[in-house]
């Protein structure tokens, strides 16, 4: 699917002059240059275009707050991996979902370039060692995410950023509905879906205590970037 281009799929031209208006290229510019893959999200968030916005006040804490949660969710499927305590069929989907979210953080990093956060230490507290609760969380996180993005895609300022949120908004989504339906979750229960507040992804985080001020332990090999 790698050489499938965007102007085999849009003949009508329609997603194409969406994004004419989302980012002011041109047509034949997005055509020629957009390919549908695995590597599509990092390869158009690291052009020159949408790699170094103009960045608001607003637009950086947007993209600092999603850069957290990516890094938090990148962590944990990294470790999942590294672990390999989940069962075969877990640890297959995991390995796919946890180099999306690699190449998350990697694409946001270049969105914000020098304004871009490091990423704290995490204890997954036996998490990534339970096929159950992992897949769980999992779903947890992927759905909160997509329903963050959508909730951010009409408060940022710029046009180049809001493309980008919606790049990652799709897959999130798609992350989110794939484990929802290997956990055995109906994927799309409802016809429309909400949206959600910083505060309740906040709330969540906190909860579970992922996030920890120790830190982290030298040494450990993390899976390389596959996304």
């Amino acid at each position: 699917m790698s050489d499938l281009t965007l102007e085999t799929v849009d003949r009508s031209g329609a997603i194409a002059e969406t994004f004419d208006r989302l980012t002011g290229g041109t047509r034949a510019e997005f055509l020629g240059k957009a390919v549908i893959g695995g590597g599509a999200l990092a390869a158009a968030l690291e052009t020159p275009a949408l790699a170094q916005p103009r960045n608001t006040a607003k637009d950086i804490a947007i993209l600092r707050f999603d850069l957290g949660l990516e890094y938090l969710q990148a962590a944990m499927y990294s470790e999942a991996e590294r672990l390999g305590e989940v069962s075969p069929k877990t640890l297959e989907w995991s390995r796919v979902v946890g180099a999306n979210e690699r190449g998350h953080v990697r694409a946001i990093k270049a969105l914000l370039g020098p304004d871009a956060i490091k990423s704290p230490s995490f204890n997954f507290r036996g998490v990534t060692e339970d096929d159950k609760v992992f897949t769980e969380t999992a779903v947890a996180f992927e759905d909160l995410t997509a329903a963050l993005l959508k909730t951010q895609a009409v408060q940022v300022d710029s046009r180049e950023i809001l493309a980008a949120l919606a790049t990652l908004h799709s897959v999130e989504a798609r992350h989110a509905a794939w484990i929802r339906h290997i956990a055995g979750v109906v994927p799309a229960a409802d016809a429309f879906d909400e949206p959600t507040s910083k505060g309740k992804v906040v709330r969540l985080v906190d909860s579970t205590n992922f996030v920890t001020s120790a830190p982290r332990t030298k040494g450990r090999r993390r899976p390389r970037y596959t996304g």
